[in-house]
């Protein structure tokens, strides 16, 4: 699998879905620094928060190949800043987590938010189901190149 770090704000899952896909029991807690779980890195939410962080993402983005930006469709903050993917230099996907905690719209208003960051393809995963986590799990093994 390519190593990918996992970009988004506090609450929107991206610790889980890190211990997801590296097949690790899912243990609820908030992330307070970078931590790697295998092929993933998994960013602290305040790195995307404040702007001042974002120098810590870029740097620790350098070691990863895809850009993973973490959209959270329960949450009525938005971090994520128009072209923000750009920064990277590298492949950015989006991902919008708990698909089944909202309503179509809500939804719908993730996949701008990621669309509007420069990321694409957009999976749409509910992580403790497992729902949509293979078709990611796909890319990242095979068609990220």
């Amino acid at each position: 699998m390519k190593k990918v770090i996992f970009i988004g704000q506090s609450g929107s899952g991206k610790t889980t879905l890190c211990q997801k896909l590296n097949e690790q029991s899912i243990r609820y807690r908030k992330t307070q620094a970078v931590e790697h779980y295998g092929t993933s890195i998994d960013t602290p939410g305040e790195y995307l928060e404040n702007r001042r962080f974002y120098n810590a993402l870029i740097m620790t983005a350098v070691d990863a190949e895809i850009i993973a930006l973490v959209a959270d469709p329960t949450s009525d903050y938005r971090a994520m800043p128009p072209g923000f993917g750009g920064i990277f230099g590298k492949k950015v996907i989006g991902i919008i987590t708990k698909i089944h905690q909202v309503r179509p719209e809500r939804i719908k208003e993730a996949e701008r938010e990621l669309t509007m960051a420069q990321a694409s393809p957009i999976f749409q995963v509910d992580t403790p189901e497992g729902e949509g986590i293979e078709e990611l799990e796909k890319y990242l093994r095979e068609e990220a190149d």
